[in-house]
Parts: structure tokens; sequence; C-alpha cells
């Protein structure tokens, strides 16, 4: 079952405070949150399919990738699967590759989710990028989505880089100067930030 993070509310009222910017965005943006679906195999193959593609391509395939395994996304699943079945969803033959690597990871528990609540934040991205097929944004959309890390940051993010340029009247892309003004200015809560980000130039929850 999908959890407001149990700092959503503390966090709202501290950026609220820190930046009228995000005041505002958050003020007309009441409803939603980010949200965990406790399934971190699932999440993982969310963000391998939504790499590099819009949010609506990503949804597109998504819904067609569900279909090919009978809305089970589980490892062996995946591992059954041909490469031409799950190319038919229109999955690149890279991101096909990623996919089958991951749930055999999973299956053979070469790769244990358990181990990150150990971690910090940064530790825990080395841990995951060791995946092939992830990468820090990844890494980062995991943390954020699926182990709910409040302080996330992901600056290569496309959607993110947008909305910040947009919503502080800002230069595309914004200098690394002012990215790390925003990074101090809301350290602590940056995943909350982030999130309502993209919530001001899309209102989709994004999810992964």
């Amino acid at each position: 079952m999908s959890k407001i993070p149990k700092y959503w509310v503390k966090a709202k009222k501290a950026l609220s405070r820190r930046d009228p910017v995000i005041r505002k965005i958050i003020k007309k943006h009441k409803k939603g949150s980010l949200i965990s679906r406790g399934d971190p195999f699932f999440s993982l193959c969310r963000t391998i399919v939504g790499q590099q593609i819009s949010i609506k391509a990503a949804d597109s395939i998504w819904l067609k990738f569900e279909k090919k395994c009978k809305n089970k996304i589980i490892p062996i699943k995946i591992i059954n699967l041909s490469t031409r079945s799950l190319r038919n969803a229109g999955l690149s033959r890279q991101k096909v590759s990623y996919l089958k690597n991951i749930a055999k990871s999973f299956k053979n528990k070469s790769f244990n989710v358990s181990d990150l609540k150990k971690m910090s934040d940064d530790q825990a991205i080395n841990y995951i990028i060791k995946l092939k097929g992830l990468g820090v944004w990844s890494a980062q959309m995991f943390l954020m989505f699926n182990l709910n890390r409040p302080d996330i940051f992901p600056t290569k993010d496309i959607g993110l880089i947008r909305a910040i340029s947009k919503n502080y009247k800002t230069s595309y892309p914004p200098s690394d100067r002012f990215l790390n003004k925003l990074s101090r200015l809301h350290a602590g809560y940056r995943s909350v930030f982030t999130w309502y980000m993209w919530k001001s130039i899309d209102p989709v929850d994004v999810e992964y």
C-alpha cells in the first residue's frame, strides 16, 4: 500500500518558510505527495523503462510491458520473456538487457535491497550503480520513490532543471552556482523540493 512519507508535512512547512517561490507552488498543489509502492524490483524496472524518454512515452511503454508480464512484475517473469517479446513492448535492446540483468540479480540475491537501509545516500547510490543499466539518476529515483529518502537532489533530471529555470526565471540550464544555492537552501528536504518542481510543470504525479 502506498504511504505518504512521515516527513512530508514538516518538509512542506520548512520549504515554505525558506523560499517564497516553492511556497507558492506548494499552496497551488495541495494534493499528492511522494509515495512508495514498497516493491523494489517494480521500482527499478519502472526506472529503467523511464530512462531518457518523456513521462508520456514511458507510461505508454510501461502499460505494454505490464501486459507482457501479465501484470506481475517479478524477476522470473522478466527472465522467462524473450527479448523479442519485450522489444515488441517498445523497449530498446539495451533496456531489455538491463531489465533481464536486474531480474537475475534479484533472483540470485546478488543485489540485496535490505543492505541499503543501513547506508547513507551516497553509499546507497554507489551500491545501486553496480547493477548494469543503473546510473546515478536511476539510483536517485530509486532512493526517492522506493526508499522515500527525503534529501535527494537529482540535478541531471531534465524535468527538474526545466522547472527550476521556469520558476526561478533563470537561464536554461541553470548555472551550477544557482543549483548549489538552491541545494543549500533546501538541504534536508531536497526530494520534496524536487517533487514540487516536477508538479509545477506537469500535473500528473511522477512515479517510479
